[in-house]
């Protein structure tokens, strides 16, 4: 039985993975999210899973002088790719308004969340979330995945969205809605685009949900069209505020109080 994306069989499978990762690293792992196209809500019949999680060690790891590693990656397979953040390093990246980390929280799959610590987290994001820098990190990541991903006369179709998807999140942001939803549809709910190119847009989305990851298709004009307006309107970068507004002390509060908990 499917639940928001993950059968029960795969559930559980992470749930004792990440069991396994508590006891070979000695942490407490505190969010379990998917981050991925499941997450993302356009997964393929054949969509891998992408588990990520912030984790938080006993109080004397953070007693050393020495620093130490603060990700753990599990070999990936063919179905599973399994990777975490530190503790410390996540509200390190929050304080630097990093937008994956918020994303993540964002996430309509949770395997496991600590809901006390969790909801002091998310309260934290609108004071260090920042507009300039969620614009920039969308706007590079859809150029990149354009000039990597969109070139050739038959392009994977799963590939769009992995443009559009970073194109849709500037949009939202330019038009001050905040940080952008993880969900694809939300963003899509959310933007002013013509009928013709949402009409495109929701007939490639149903194609790709049913078929294959690998799945090659033409072409298509009008994304295309649409995509390099977008870039090229990209260029010209809007007045947005960095708008960080937090007291890193709370930061220092809650990972004082994770870590002792």
């Amino acid at each position: 039985m499917m639940n928001n994306g993950v059968n029960g069989a795969m559930r559980e499978r992470v749930l004792r993975q990440l069991e396994e990762v508590e006891r070979r690293y000695d942490v407490r792992v505190l969010y379990a999210c998917e981050s991925g196209s499941r997450g993302w809500g356009f997964a393929s019949p054949d969509s891998d899973y992408d588990v990520r999680f912030l984790y938080v060690h006993p109080p004397e790891w953070y007693l050393r002088v020495q620093p130490q590693r603060d990700v753990i990656e599990l070999p990936i397979d063919d179905e599973l790719d399994v990777c975490g953040w530190e503790w410390r390093k996540a509200l390190g990246l929050l304080k630097g308004a990093n937008p994956t980390l918020i994303e993540w929280l964002d996430s309509p799959i949770v395997y496991r969340q600590d809901d006390v610590t969790l909801s002091a987290l998310k309260e934290q994001i609108p004071y260090w979330f920042s507009p300039l820098r969620a614009r920039w990190h969308y706007l590079s990541m859809a150029r990149k995945n354009f000039r990597g991903y969109l070139q050739g006369d038959e392009v994977r179709l799963k590939k769009y969205f992995y443009v559009l998807r970073p194109l849709l999140a500037v949009r939202w942001i330019e038009a001050g809605k905040g940080a952008p939803p993880m969900r694809f549809a939300e963003l899509l709910a959310g933007s002013d685009l013509e009928v013709a190119l949402r009409r495109e847009i929701d007939e490639l989305l149903m194609r790709k949900m049913r078929a294959g990851e690998a799945e090659y298709g033409m072409r298509r004009p009008l994304l295309h069209a649409f995509i390099h307006s977008e870039l090229a309107r990209g260029e010209v970068t809007p007045t947005l505020p960095d708008a960080r507004t937090g007291n890193v002390s709370a930061l220092d509060k809650l990972l004082y109080q994770t870590v002792m908990a």
